[in-house]
């Protein structure tokens, strides 16, 4: 869990890299101003990989081995979690310049998107391997928690239609995802932290 954290970490912190400070201080106030898809893509980004990061606790506070196919998965959705930083730049850009939004829409939602589908095969990889996770997660408890994180692709999917067409409109898709994923999972037991079973 530490490399984990350690990539999400990083992610989330270089979001912040993409945002540089006016260079015409005379206008400061018009500078920062213009600077509002910069920010706009920072906050949407940052909410958006701290839910990944919280969902990601809730999957492997219930894992209790790993096995190659586990760490292989969860690899990889590291792997699209250290892109997303670079996705948010081109998101910021084409807001900025005015030109390619729709594009930068898909761009972005799509880049979630796909750490979106290895997120749901991470947990359904756990769930078809009894022995990877705490015998107090029912078949019917995983499946709930499994409808629940489908909702990542099929938010990103819509996002990505509707923001080939209003590109403002699709990223309203991808902010649903915030509060969707921030939502508790009653169906998961939570699990004491020092818990030795984690």
């Amino acid at each position: 869990m530490f490399f984990s954290d350690g990539v999400f970490a990083i992610s989330i912190t270089l979001l912040v890299l993409e945002i540089h400070p006016p260079e015409d201080t005379a206008y400061l106030g018009r500078g920062l101003v213009e600077l509002w898809p910069s920010f706009l893509a920072y906050v949407l980004s940052f909410f958006l990989i701290a839910s990944i990061w919280a969902n990601h606790h809730v999957i492997f506070d219930q894992v209790v081995a790993a096995d190659r196919g586990l760490l292989l998965l969860n690899t990889v959705l590291l792997m699209t979690v250290a892109f997303l930083p670079f996705a948010a730049s081109v998101l910021a850009a084409a807001f900025r310049n005015g030109a390619g939004e729709p594009l930068a829409v898909l761009f972005f939602g799509g880049s979630f998107g796909v750490g979106a589908i290895f997120f749901n095969a991470l947990w359904w990889y756990a769930l078809r391997t009894p022995r990877l996770l705490n015998s107090r997660v029912s078949a019917h408890a995983g499946r709930l928690v499994g409808r629940r994180f489908l909702a990542g692709p099929v938010l990103t999917l819509l996002g990505a239609a509707v923001g080939a067409f209003a590109p403002a409109a699709g990223l309203a898709f991808y902010a649903l995802m915030i509060p969707v994923f921030w939502l508790p999972l009653p169906a998961l037991e939570p699990v004491p932290l020092g818990d030795e079973s984690r």
